[in-house]
C-alpha cells in the first residue's frame, strides 16, 4: 500500500515538472483608417470628417495618449476612432473589437475613457446662452414662425438601454415598454444643445425632470433675460416656460399654437439629427449605467462640435420624433399670464 502511494506521489511530481506551453502573444497590424478610407467613406463610418477628428484630438488627445508604447498600445487617434465607431453603429463591443483587432474588454475601457475626456469639454461646448447671445437666439427663433423672445425649445427623449437588473430595474421601463433613460434637452434654433440631463429612469415624467433641474430657479432669477422656453403639454405652463393650448377657443389661440408648434419643432429635429448621427442612441446602449449616461452626454457634446465645425449630417429622410407626450398633471394648474399676454397683444393682431 505504501509503495503504491509512493508511486502515485512520484507520478504527480513528474507531471508537475512538465512545462506548460504559453500561448504566444500576437500583435496584429492595424491599418490606419485615415489612409484606408477616402473622405466620404470615412465620414460614413465615423460620423465626422477627418479634419473634425483632428480638431477633436487637438482638444482631448493629450489625455488619451498612452504612457508607453509597449505592446503596441493604442494611440489617442485610434482610441477616439474606436469610440466614434461605437457611437456610429451601436454594435456589440466584441464586433467592434474584431474589426480593429483588439479584445472587447479593451473596447469597453476605451469607450469609458474617451467619453470621460469628451465630457471635459462640456463647460465650453454645451451651455446655456449668455446675455450677449440672447438677442441673436431670439431673432433666429422668431424667423422660424414669428414667436417672440424664445431662448430654447425643451423636451425629453428616451434612450434605450439594457435592463440594469436589481430591484429598481422596472423604474427604467418607459411608457413605451422598453428600458430607457429619459433625457431632457434644451436646444436653440440651430439645433445646438444648450442643456442636457441624462440620468433619470425612463418611467420618470418630463415635468419631474424639469422641476428638479437647475433651470427653473435660474429662469426665475432672470439669468437668461426676459425670454422663455417652449415645451409641450407635458410641462406646466409658467412665466418662463410656455405650453400650447390643449383646446384653443379662438383664432388667436390657434395662431399661437401653430407658431408654438413650428418653433418648438427644433428640439424634435435636434433629437432626429443626434440619433441619426449616432445610431447607438436609438438602437440601445449596453454599457454600465454610469457609462451609458456619460456616452449620451458625450454624443451631445460631439453633436455641438459638429455644428461648430460646420460638419453637417444630412437631414434628408430624417425621422423626427412624434410628440406623443401625455399631459403632465391638471391642465388648469400653472401660470398662464404670459401666454395670455402674447395671445392678446401679438397673435390676435395676426388673425
Amino acid at each position: 500500500m505504501s509503495v503504491s502511494l509512493t508511486l502515485t506521489s512520484s507520478s504527480s511530481s513528474d507531471d508537475s515538472d512538465v512545462p506548460v506551453p504559453r500561448r504566444p502573444r500576437i500583435f496584429r497590424d492595424r491599418s490606419d483608417p485615415f489612409d484606408r478610407y477616402d473622405d466620404i467613406d470615412f465620414k460614413q463610418r465615423y460620423r465626422f470628417s477627418k479634419n473634425s477628428v483632428v480638431e477633436i484630438l487637438n482638444q482631448i488627445g493629450d489625455r488619451l495618449d498612452p504612457l508607453t508604447n509597449r505592446n503596441k498600445a493604442l494611440n489617442s487617434r485610434e482610441q477616439l476612432l474606436i469610440c466614434l465607431r461605437f457611437y456610429a453603429t451601436g454594435a456589440f463591443q466584441q464586433l467592434i473589437g474584431d474589426s480593429v483587432l483588439v479584445h472587447k474588454s479593451t473596447i469597453s475601457r476605451i469607450i469609458y475613457k474617451v467619453s470621460k475626456e469628451i465630457l471635459r469639454l462640456k463647460g465650453d461646448v454645451l451651455k446655456m446662452p449668455t446675455l450677449q447671445e440672447i438677442p441673436t437666439i431670439h431673432r433666429k427663433f422668431f424667423e422660424i414662425r414669428g414667436f417672440p423672445c424664445v431662448i430654447g425649445a425643451i423636451d425629453g427623449t428616451h434612450i434605450p438601454i439594457q435592463s440594469p437588473g436589481g430591484h429598481l430595474a422596472e423604474t427604467y421601463r418607459c411608457r413605451k415598454g422598453f428600458f430607457s433613460l429619459n433625457v431632457q434637452v434644451v436646444c436653440d434654433a440651430e439645433l445646438q444643445i444648450r442643456h442636457i440631463i441624462a440620468r433619470w429612469p425612463g418611467s420618470v415624467h418630463d415635468s419631474t425632470i424639469f422641476n428638479d433641474c437647475p433651470l427653473p430657479p435660474e429662469l426665475e432669477r432672470g439669468m437668461y433675460g426676459a425670454g422663455y422656453l417652449l415645451g409641450d403639454s407635458g410641462y406646466a405652463c409658467k412665466r418662463y416656460l410656455l405650453t400650447p393650448f390643449i383646446n384653443p377657443r379662438n383664432r388667436a389661440e390657434e395662431a399661437y399654437n401653430a407658431s408654438h408648434k413650428a418653433t418648438r419643432n427644433t428640439v424634435e429635429r435636434c433629437f432626429g439629427v443626434l440619433k441619426r448621427r449616432f445610431p447607438a442612441l436609438s438602437m440601445g446602449l449596453r454599457l454600465k449605467m454610469k457609462t451609458n449616461m456619460m456616452a449620451i452626454v458625450a454624443c451631445a457634446i460631439l453633436h455641438n462640435l459638429a455644428i461648430i465645425f460646420k460638419d453637417d449630417w444630412p437631414e434628408d429622410h430624417l425621422e423626427v420624433e412624434e410628440d406623443d407626450e401625455v399631459i403632465g398633471g391638471d391642465p388648469m394648474e400653472g401660470n398662464f399670464a404670459m401666454r395670455t399676454h402674447l395671445v392678446n397683444t401679438i397673435f390676435a393682431e395676426r388673425v
